[in-house]
């Protein structure tokens, strides 16, 4: 029986506003799938974006949702978040969006260990304002604002939020749907921020001026760059050059911040003291 995706979706928005080929509906499709097996009432459901291609995504779903300011949208999930800590918060950004402007909301996020899920659409350029260098652009990309090629170094995204103490960090792709709903729904699962680096193709702003112009060739230059996580860890270091693992590469154990605060309103309200040792 095929799946029904239209009690999941604002119908009335149909069709939408991406690009023919872009992985942005595949994103939205596996979402929708992982809500559905772990059986979250939408209703309890809140999807956060900011500006961008990845912007429009909070227009699609038919659950709370809330369209903010450039870079702002992880700041506006840790409001909802800590406001309504019994929900399931939502954010996805660009990699514009979540690493450049948003990027310092982004670490802190991570840091702090707020329940929210970070979706980040990552296709390497900023798409909707017509291929600007973003921080994700590879070296040698041709850009609106790197004419003749980038020379900046770009981020690991997942090593990034690595550093800054991401309770679970996964990276996929917009190749494999199945694994990527697998993925997510683990996440969305996970008791503490979680943080999807999702590869997806942009071949209109990114693949039109780097002999990428399909939708397919784009897709095969990223499908180039991934390796599973068991065999990125078997190559040496210059196997790795250029290569990124996929499937889930960090999961830990440490105290949900919306717990953490609950205690911090129970001294306030009650006088109950708060046992620091057991914030881990």
């Amino acid at each position: 029986m095929a799946f029904n995706y239209d009690k999941y979706l604002r119908t009335n928005k149909m069709p939408t506003l991406w690009c023919w080929g872009c992985g942005d509906g595949v994103i939205l499709k596996s979402v929708i799938r992982a809500i559905d097996e772990l059986g979250w009432d939408m209703n309890d459901v809140c999807v956060v974006s900011g500006i961008g291609c990845s912007g429009r995504f909070s227009s699609y779903i038919n659950c709370n949702t809330v369209h903010t300011t450039h870079g702002r949208a992880t700041a506006y999930a840790t409001g909802i978040k800590l406001a309504n800590p019994d929900k399931h918060v939502i954010v996805v950004t660009g990699d514009g969006d979540g690493l450049a402007i948003g990027g310092n909301h982004t670490i802190h996020a991570a840091r702090r260990n707020i329940g929210i899920k970070h979706i980040l659409i990552n296709n390497f350029i900023y798409g909707l304002t017509n291929s600007q260098t973003s921080p994700t652009t590879p070296r040698g990309f041709w850009t609106a604002t790197a004419e003749y090629g980038n020379i900046d170094p770009s981020f690991d995204a997942c090593k990034l939020l690595m550093g800054a103490d991401a309770n679970f960090v996964a990276r996929s792709s917009v190749l494999d749907p199945n694994k990527l709903t697998r993925i997510l729904k683990e996440g969305f699962s996970h008791d503490g921020y979680a943080f999807f680096d999702i590869f997806s193709n942009c071949h209109i702003n990114l693949g039109r001026k780097n002999k990428m112009a399909e939708a397919v060739k784009n897709l095969e230059w990223i499908d180039s760059r991934i390796i599973d996580k068991a065999k990125f860890e078997a190559l040496d270091d210059e196997q790795r050059l250029d290569k990124f693992p996929i499937g889930i590469l960090h999961k830990g154990e440490r105290t949900e911040y919306t717990k953490a605060y609950a205690k911090v309103i129970d001294k306030m309200q009650n006088g109950v003291e708060i046992d620091f040792k057991e914030l881990v």
